[in-house]
């Protein structure tokens, strides 16, 4: 599964900041249930990874799962004691910022039950807040 783009236009992001609510992703498309981030922050492809796969997991792939977040913004880092100077860091990792209200995953084809299971098993590989939706 693809949780980061296959080419990026530069090589090094600015940080930027995460305030205020999430404009798009914060209706569910998709699926009946999904898993809302009360909070914001940046999420890794492998937090994201090891929450679908949670998901997957204890809905012994019955269901579809959408992933409604794309990591695309590049995480740098310096090497462990480094002295000051010297420019930006490499490229570490690719990561997905999610604004208060932005719809992290949906889910369809399950009971209500099992959904709420499955996404708080997931909740529990998140660095962030979440919460269970249900679309009307």
């Amino acid at each position: 599964m693809v949780l980061f783009p296959t080419k990026t236009k530069f090589r090094k992001h600015q940080r930027g900041r995460l305030r205020g609510l999430a404009a798009a992703g914060c209706t569910l498309n998709f699926g009946e249930f999904g898993l809302q981030a009360v909070e914001g922050g940046y999420l890794t492809t492998n937090q994201i990874e090891s929450a679908r796969k949670a998901l997957t997991h204890y809905l012994k792939r019955g269901g579809k799962v959408w992933v409604r977040t794309l990591a695309d913004k590049i995480k740098t880092a310096r090497p462990a004691e480094t002295r000051m100077g010297g420019g930006k860091g490499a490229p570490e990792a690719f990561m997905a910022p999610v604004k208060r209200g932005h719809i992290i995953f949906e889910l369809g084809g399950t009971t209500m039950e099992d959904a709420k299971a499955a996404f708080r098993l997931a909740s529990f590989k998140l660095p962030l807040t979440t919460r269970f939706m249900v679309k009307i």
